[in-house]
């Protein structure tokens, strides 16, 4: 399978970016075409993971996969907890500031060949890597793609009951980098539409002003036969390594 070429591309090839991520700080934003700007946590995201981000690890399961991973906070704290995780961006700013905090991470789209498919336990989005692409539906399908069956999606949404597609730059105060690229802003109502065919709802919360929603991969059989749903979804949550309790959390 390979990259959507606009949004993989452009964000390689952002300098903006880049300089941000070595620098540690902004500002940064994606800037729609008619101008509006969403700003990018930079400083956050070249921090340790914070009480949130810990939050959400203790929710995940087994192997992870951090799926624009950017400077790989989230990697790193797996890693010293001695978990098995792998984080992927398409920045060799980013995957080189993993490497730096003590997490392993390939310069890769989640579009292209990558290892263990199908065989995740857990698929993180966070930081508003949901809009990945531009495409939820397509996102979603290539994560079910690699998790197991029945495995983990944890992703963060956007407030409110947002449902965007649009076309972006990466910009600076002073500099935007390349041609637009396609990109998605979603809440968690709007994911759920999106996931209903092939997910099950796994929990949502809010924490630190943060929207989190979590989905399952439905194993092959489930749809054919619904009473063994359940005992799908109670041995995945076993498997969880962490202290940390279940996913959901309404």
């Amino acid at each position: 399978m390979s990259a959507p070429p606009a949004t993989a591309l452009a964000w390689a090839a952002a300098d903006p970016y880049d300089a941000a991520l070595r620098a540690g700080r902004g500002p940064l934003f994606l800037r729609r075409t008619d101008g509006w700007l969403l700003p990018l946590e930079v400083e956050r995201w070249c921090a340790r993971a914070d009480a949130v981000d810990r939050d959400v690890l203790d929710r995940c399961e087994g192997t992870v996969l951090d799926v624009g991973c950017g400077p790989g906070r989230l990697v790193a704290e797996l890693a010293a907890r001695g978990r098995a995780a792998l984080g992927i961006d398409v920045s060799e700013a980013a995957v080189e500031h993993t490497a730096r905090l003590g997490g392993q991470a390939l310069r890769r789209s989640v579009f292209e060949q990558l290892p263990g498919e199908g065989r995740w336990d857990t698929v993180l989005l966070m930081d508003g890597n949901i809009g990945i692409g531009g495409d939820p539906r397509a996102l979603l399908e290539r994560v079910a793609a690699l998790l197991h069956p029945g495995g983990l999606l944890i992703t963060e949404t956007a407030p409110g009951d947002v449902d965007e597609r649009v076309r972006v730059h990466i910009t600076d105060a002073h500099a935007t980098a390349g041609a637009p690229f396609p990109w998605a802003r979603l809440g968690t109502r709007a994911l759920f539409r999106y996931a209903q065919d092939h997910w099950e709802q796994a929990g949502q919360w809010t924490a630190g002003g943060r929207r989190f929603a979590a989905l399952r991969s439905r194993s092959a059989s489930s749809s054919a036969e619904p009473p063994k749903r359940t005992a799908v979804i109670s041995s995945q949550r076993a498997r969880n390594t962490s202290a940390g309790r279940p996913v959901a959390d309404r």
